[in-house]
């Protein structure tokens, strides 16, 4: 899988953008690796949704799902 698209320290999307566009198999596995049984079941959940219900929950946990997008960031740049 590629790395989430990180467009540099200038970034004038929204949060609910940036997570829209960056791809979802990092955030969902930084989810099932690094999160409460909660997180690690709605990473599941990310993993297997189409484009609406990945924003269905991208809407409802925006601010989190912004955390595991970073936490995303540094599991691929770790593997690379």
């Amino acid at each position: 899988m590629s790395a989430p698209q990180d467009k540099g320290s200038v970034n004038t999307d929204t949060p609910l953008q940036q997570l829209l566009d960056s791809e979802p198999y990092w955030i969902a596995r930084a989810m099932q690796e690094q999160g409460s049984r909660f997180y690690r079941a709605l990473g599941q959940a990310l993993e297997a949704a189409d484009a609406v219900n990945r924003r269905r929950i991208y809407e409802t946990w925006t601010a989190e799902c912004l955390d595991f997008y970073q936490r995303g960031l540094r599991l691929a740049e770790a593997e690379r």
